[in-house]
Order: structure tokens, then sequence, then C-alpha cells
């Protein structure tokens, strides 16, 4: 991996990974175990450790753009509250069904 043109304020030169890199680092760690993949990797332990914890805790939305995760939020927040209605709707139809067909008998 390259490093960044970019350099930090304090004028060092920061390695940037691609998040396919981050994802196959971090099943390198759990297969062979975090300190041999990093030191295999040739990157700091502590960065293969943050990278797990962000795939244990994010899943698939690890190491995705923050407009892209925004995005994903925002469709997960829509589809939660669509799926709050519905549920709704179906117990006042599952009401109606049981009024109606006592009232019917």
């Amino acid at each position: 991996m390259s490093k960044s043109k970019n350099p930090t304020p304090s004028g060092d030169q920061r390695r940037r990974f691609d998040p396919a890199f981050k994802r196959e680092a971090v099943e390198l760690g759990r297969r062979i175990g975090i300190v041999q993949a990093a030191a295999d990797l040739g990157i700091i332990e502590s960065n293969l450790r943050n990278w797990t914890k962000a795939v244990d805790t994010q899943g698939s939305q690890a190491f995705l753009p923050v407009s892209q995760r925004t995005d994903i939020e925002a469709e997960n927040r829509r589809l939660r509250e669509e799926n709050r209605v519905l549920k709704m709707e179906r117990e006042i139809l599952k009401k109606a069904t049981a009024f109606f067909a006592k009232d019917g008998a």
C-alpha cells in the first residue's frame, strides 16, 4: 500500500487502506490471530483491532463512506416506520375480523 500524498498536519504521511483491504485483513486476523496478521501485512496491530471492532459492530456497513451510511440509516428508519404502521394495521384487521365473526354468528 502506498503512502498518501496528503501529509497530516504534523507533517507525517499516513497510509490509507481501501475497504476491501481492511475486510481481508480482518478475516486474516480472525484466522491466524491479530498480532500475526498485523505483522504479516505490515500494519499497526491497533489498526487491525479497530477494523475488527468496526466489522463486529457495523457489519456490512463498516468502512462505507459516511454519505452511504447516512443513506442506509435513513432507509432503515423509513422501513422501521413502515413496518410499525403495517403491524398496527394488521392488529386492527384482526380485531375487526374477530368483531364481525362474533357479530354474525
